[in-house]
């Protein structure tokens, strides 16, 4: 494990591009799937996902600009706690969460897999709650604060979405 160090601090950064270019690419390889809703006519793709796309990328640019801005001009060092706690709340919660959303997307009986989503979903929101709360509320500015917003928030709105085209349609 010792040759992975020097990439820890890239851990949480890595992180935050999983979510999208897995799901453009699992949209790419299924995309003769009739449960995704794709047609070859405008807007191509449910609003749904649409919506998953403007909020995933605001969420994406946050995070990048708040992973950023703890380097420079902060030149923070990050304590090893926050950053576990940053890769735990994104690799424990948002990449189990991504793959039950797309298992109950493809399933044909989506809410088989409900329980397990809302497990994780909570898992998720207490890990980002003792990032937020335990690591930033004192700290950060208003600059970092907006950061976090756009990332947190972006994300839920995403998540939304994509909730209803699985379950609400």
């Amino acid at each position: 494990m010792l040759y992975l160090k020097p990439y820890r601090p890239y851990a949480s950064l890595v992180l935050l591009f999983v979510p999208p270019i897995l799901f453009g690419l699992l949209l790419l390889l299924f995309q003769g799937n009739d449960k995704l809703g794709l047609t070859p006519d405008l807007p191509y793709l449910p609003w749904q996902f649409l919506i998953m796309g403007v909020a995933g990328g605001i969420a994406t640019v946050g995070g990048v600009l708040d992973w950023r801005y703890h380097r420079n001009p902060l030149n923070m060092k990050i304590p090893k706690k926050e950053r576990d706690a940053e890769a735990a709340a994104l690799g424990l919660g948002g990449v189990p969460m991504f793959v039950l959303m797309w298992l109950a997307m493809m399933h044909s009986n989506p809410t088989i897999w409900l329980i397990p989503i809302l497990l994780v979903l909570i898992y998720t929101v207490v890990a980002i709650s003792y990032d937020e709360f335990v690591f930033h509320i004192k700290r950060c500015g208003p600059r970092e604060t907006l950061y976090h917003r756009m990332l947190v928030f972006g994300n839920g709105a995403a998540w939304l979405a994509w909730f209803h085209f699985i379950f609400c349609q």
